[in-house]
């Protein structure tokens, strides 16, 4: 398990033990699952009993509160928090809203891409794109970029770079004072006050704000979320903190997992030229465990954690045929395999109760921005390299990005605006 990529290592062991194995990662007695069909029985069957999700340090840390809807303990407090972000934050009603948003910031990111390709410059994609998704999650938040948005984004990334792979005290809980003498519990609690800081001026910015009648914006996440605690008809007692962590919450799930997102996509296409000729003559074309539970004849204890390989299942051979490693969108062409919660074999979002909630709001995104890159450009690698050459390691973290950036070369498609309308 020592190693920079853990859910590979994960699923080689289940080509030798099977799809469902027992592991002790330190203290804690851990369930690998890496078949659609036990994930299946774990997020469906048996979802309630492992809807609880167990602690982890950074998140504890850093939280405000332990009011994190990705992290809250599953219960009332839990429910009260989804229910705000699937119908108040991440409805498809507020997402349509921000759609003026996203046509901006993509405007700004071609625009940007457009004047380095005029002087022929090597683009450095990971960072367009960081500042495309950035873009839309600050304007969706705070109704506008914050002055101190840089040093916001710089303190997440931070926090999910502490925060990813196997912490040795959530690894042995009993060790924990082992925090402070790596210096991660210093680090992140000092994170967590310059966080705090900057959270406390913008909220304190948007209360003005809205005392003010002369001001008339869109209503974003911050103006939603204070009007809720202004309002008094929320289940619990809803705090500023709550505010805090939630907030945080769109950032960390919303920005970089796009923006990851984005530079693999493009990085497949770079590395399939026939897929992405395919691909942009259509976009042209004028049209925790909380009770003992049986999962494939396994007795799960309580208390085990449950670690599902998604990235595994997504390339299983017995699913995807022995090409399942291949980049092969066509695989998709009329098959009933969705990406929304409900077909096993492909889970990106998750699964159940504790599914990823802002989906609508990631793929409007990252489909937008991708659909007018490959419109209005054409592309080829840096450096006169092949695609074949393109290295495709990936790095081990919250969203596994690329280990290497991605640079490309952009070239108009269109000579003139009149021709690309």
């Amino acid at each position: 398990m020592v190693g920079p990529l853990p859910h590979h290592t994960l699923r080689d062991l289940a080509k030798k033990h099977g799809p469902i194995m027992y592991l002790k990662l330190g203290q804690l007695e851990a369930v690998i699952i890496s078949s659609a069909k036990a994930a299946q029985e774990v997020l469906k069957t048996h979802e309630l009993t492992f809807a609880q999700r167990p602690i982890v340090l950074a998140a504890e840390v850093i939280s405000f509160g332990q009011s994190s809807p990705i992290f809250a303990p599953y219960g009332d407090l839990w429910r009260s928090l989804r229910k705000i972000c699937v119908f108040e934050l991440l409805s498809a009603t507020r997402v349509q809203s921000f759609r003026s948003v996203r046509e901006e910031e993509v405007r700004n990111l071609i625009e940007s891409i457009g004047s380095m390709s005029h002087e022929g410059l090597a683009i450095n994609f990971r960072d367009r794109c960081c500042s495309f998704t950035s873009g839309v999650v600050s304007k969706a938040a705070f109704g506008k970029k914050c002055k101190d948005q840089k040093e916001f984004l710089s303190l997440l990334d931070e926090i999910l770079k502490l925060g990813s792979g196997f912490d040795i005290p959530d690894l042995f809980p009993s060790l924990s004072f082992l925090g402070f003498i790596t210096g991660s519990i210093p680090a992140l609690k000092d994170i967590k006050s310059k966080l705090n800081t900057i959270l406390e001026r913008i909220i304190n910015d948007h209360k003005i704000k809205s005392n003010d009648k002369a001001v008339e914006e869109e209503e974003n996440f911050v103006d939603v979320l204070l009007k809720l605690k202004e309002s008094n008809k929320v289940e619990f007692n809803f705090t500023t903190n709550h505010i805090k962590d939630m907030i945080m919450d769109m950032f960390s799930a919303g920005s970089e997992t796009s923006a990851t997102t984005l530079e693999w996509a493009m990085s497949e296409l770079m590395r399939n030229p026939r897929i992405m000729k395919r691909v942009q003559a259509e976009v042209r074309q004028n049209s925790e465990v909380t009770d003992t539970v049986q999962i494939g004849g396994f007795e799960v204890q309580v208390k085990s954690k449950v670690i599902i390989n998604a990235w595994a299942i997504g390339r299983d051979p017995e699913i995807w045929g022995e090409d399942a490693e291949c980049f092969k969108p066509e695989r998709f062409h009329g098959s009933s395999v969705d990406f929304k919660g409900f077909d096993f074999e492909f889970t990106p979002f998750g699964a159940g109760r504790r599914m990823c909630p802002g989906m609508s709001f990631g793929v409007t995104m990252v489909e937008l921005a991708l659909a007018e890159l490959l419109y209005l450009f054409d592309w080829k690698l840096a450096n006169g390299m092949n695609p074949d050459e393109l290295d495709m390691t990936e790095s081990f973290e919250v969203a596994c990005k690329r280990e290497n950036t991605l640079y490309l070369i952009a070239t108009p498609h269109f000579t003139s605006v009149n021709e690309s309308e």
